[in-house]
């Protein structure tokens, strides 16, 4: 079987110019009917930055999120204090079957935590105590599973503790805040690259105890890509999701402000991913887990589930692109802008 809806048909057709309605309308009956004529009147779009991107907009509010708000959108959970003391955190996490608009006319058929793609990004402190409960209202039979230190019944693998979760079942999952650092979550049911592909993960930060250095600006980005016709392929590639969006709407900063960025590479199919930011430096630092920087540089890659933090600040005013240097992933989706003001 031909891939007719591939990253590079796509690249051949003229970039992403094509997704609009009748357009996007168009590539979905390919995803959903399979091998057919590609469409004709390809013409790329060129973004701000010059890059290539998509006719019209996604909607945010059928998909109900908007990768703007995922940015800086941190989930503290419901807070109390334990008999002797310590906190304790609790966060509800729902997995779901949804259909998400990845692209203008475009629909993905995507498992969730709720409701959104990432998941919430989960925030703690070193050595909380954390309580997530975790109801399963998918078709299919997930877990949660986090990067961290835990019990072995915690762990949120086939066979570990509950197990899999079934449709309707539920399970709370509990411990400890540990290490400090930049972590995520993920569905740990088989076929595992399915059930990442599809959209069960989120970001796990762990503040230090004394917490991190004072910046101006904290934004969460989760690398990920879409394959929209299950190939084992990935056609888009984003942050947050939805190609192309920053580069449509381009993040605000200051000149001299500090922006910290927690990166995470949840990107299945393709074996590495990267960040480079143009006419800039950042300090690096891998998994966020000490507070003394790797690195001062202006890209860095990751493997799947890898992550850390960056930070940096503009000297100068301007529109400055941030993307993969993995042209493709650039071109199909992975690609946006700081719209840095004095």
């Amino acid at each position: 079987m031909n891939k007719i809806l591939s990253r590079r048909a796509l690249l051949r057709a003229g970039g992403l110019g094509l997704v609009g309605t009748a357009g996007g309308a168009a590539l979905a009956n390919l995803a959903a009917a399979g091998p057919e004529t590609a469409p004709s009147r390809a013409q790329a779009t060129p973004g701000p930055g010059a890059m290539p991107g998509t006719t019209g907009e996604v909607d945010h509010s059928r998909n109900g999120f908007n990768p703007t708000d995922i940015l800086t959108d941190f989930d503290y959970g419901r807070v109390s204090t334990l008999p002797d003391g310590q906190t304790l955190r609790e966060y509800e996490l729902v997995a779901m079957d949804k259909t998400i608009e990845v692209a203008p006319g475009i629909d993905y058929p995507a498992w969730v935590y709720n409701g959104r793609m990432p998941g919430p990004t989960l925030r703690a402190t070193e050595g909380d105590r954390l309580r997530v409960h975790f109801t399963n209202s998918s078709s299919h039979p997930h877990t949660v599973h986090f990067h961290g230190i835990h019990p072995y019944e915690m762990d949120g693998v086939p066979g570990a503790g509950p197990g899999l979760i079934q449709t309707g079942q539920s399970f709370t999952y509990e411990f400890e805040a540990e290490p400090f650092g930049l972590h995520l979550y993920h569905c740990h049911a088989f076929p595992l690259a399915r059930h990442i592909a599809k959209g069960l993960y989120g970001t796990f930060i762990v503040d230090p105890k004394e917490g991190w250095p004072a910046v101006d600006q904290e934004l969460v980005m989760v690398m990920n890509g879409i394959d929209i016709d299950f190939d084992d392929e990935n056609d888009f590639y984003a942050v947050n999701t939805i190609p192309f969006h920053y580069q449509n709407h381009p993040i605000p900063i200051r000149v001299g402000e500090k922006i910290r960025i927690f990166l995470v590479n949840l990107l299945e199919f393709d074996p590495i991913n990267s960040f480079h930011l143009h006419a800039n430096f950042f300090h690096y630092y891998p998994t966020g887990t000490s507070l003394v920087p790797s690195e001062y540089t202006d890209i860095i890659m990751q493997a799947q589930a890898q992550r850390g933090i960056l930070e940096f600040s503009y000297k100068y005013p301007g529109l400055f692109m941030f993307h993969a240097h993995k042209t493709e992933f650039a071109e199909l989706g992975w690609a946006g802008n700081f719209q840095v003001r004095e």
